[in-house]
């Protein structure tokens, strides 16, 4: 299995296990943040370009603008607002909020409105 592949798979399997209404919501959170990751990387690795790690996305992207074109600032900003911006509260923290699972959801939305179209 390619690389690219094994990104979808991973992608989609933790998609479902976000959308799964039986799971606390930290750990859905948390896999839509893995699920947006594989996600990006699937289109990446069409491009033959490999983040590797989630750190590395906003500079891989940036010096990669030929993957999502005009949407690159979208694409790492929506992923970086999902990582620091919910992720931490939820899974680190004591907080433990259905709006915050919410507001992931939009970030999914527009990350999939633009890695959808491309993913092949």
């Amino acid at each position: 299995m390619s690389k690219r592949q094994i990104h979808k798979e991973k992608y989609l399997r933790f998609k479902n296990d976000a959308e799964n209404d039986t799971l606390f919501i930290p750990t859905r959170i948390e896999a839509y943040f893995n699920a947006m990751l594989h996600l990006i990387e699937t289109i990446a690795a069409q491009h033959n370009v490999h983040i590797d790690v989630h750190k590395n996305l906003r500079r891989v992207l940036e010096n990669n603008p030929d993957i999502f074109g005009e949407a690159t600032k979208t694409v790492w900003g929506s992923f970086v607002e999902l990582e620091k911006g919910i992720r931490p509260g939820q899974i680190y923290g004591g907080r433990i909020n259905g709006g915050k699972l919410k507001e992931a959801r939009k970030i999914v939305s527009t990350l999939e409105s633009v890695c959808l179209k491309d993913l092949k």
